[in-house]
């Protein structure tokens, strides 16, 4: 019986996240607030820097540095961003979770995002897991998290000492009739 309910409470976690980041509009407005930006058209790269803010509907994203890449859909006409690339104290931020790693990606296109090493995501009610990739597809909303992040493993991260995913989970107070 006890592991049936700890399956259960290993399920609630992630399935409260993919609740809230499902609605989320992709199509709604990016708001930028940065130290600096250096654009370079050429390579159709804009690199925000300096307490990057970024926001988009009911979705935040926070980071030391955000590189933007976009294309033009006629010459002369205004950007498509096609993905931003965040990186240093990112943090992405949901009405109900709390996701922050080293690195973030945002491809709009394929409606992802994706945060690497040391990621920690945190409901609202006080569950908690840790581990090294967060994959987010925004259309289904549905969440994965790994315990070893791709490429090699560094000193000190869980991918160094084999990956796990780690968590705790809130177990609510019952009323009793």
């Amino acid at each position: 019986m006890r592991a049936a309910v700890f399956l259960l409470l290993a399920v609630a976690g992630p399935a409260a996240a993919q609740s809230a980041l499902r609605s989320h509009n992709t199509d709604a407005p990016l708001d930028v607030d940065a130290r600096s930006i250096d654009v370079q058209d050429a390579k159709g790269q804009a690199v925000w820097s300096g307490d990057v803010k970024i926001t988009q509907g009911d979705m935040k994203l926070d980071a030391d540095t955000v590189t933007v890449f976009y294309s033009r859909a006629k010459k002369g006409g205004d950007p498509v961003i096609d993905r931003l690339d965040a990186q240093n104290n990112v943090r992405l931020v949901t009405p109900s979770e709390t996701a922050s790693g080293r690195y973030g990606i945002y491809d709009v296109a394929r409606k992802t995002i994706t945060l690497v090493g040391g990621v920690t995501l945190t409901h609202s009610g006080g569950s908690v897991l840790h581990g090294q990739r967060l994959a987010i597809d925004l259309d289904s909303g549905r969440s994965k998290l790994d315990g070893a992040a791709t490429g090699p493993a560094t000193p000190g991260t869980a991918a160094a000492g084999g990956g796990r995913v780690t968590g705790r989970f809130v177990v609510p107070q019952r009323k009793t009739n």
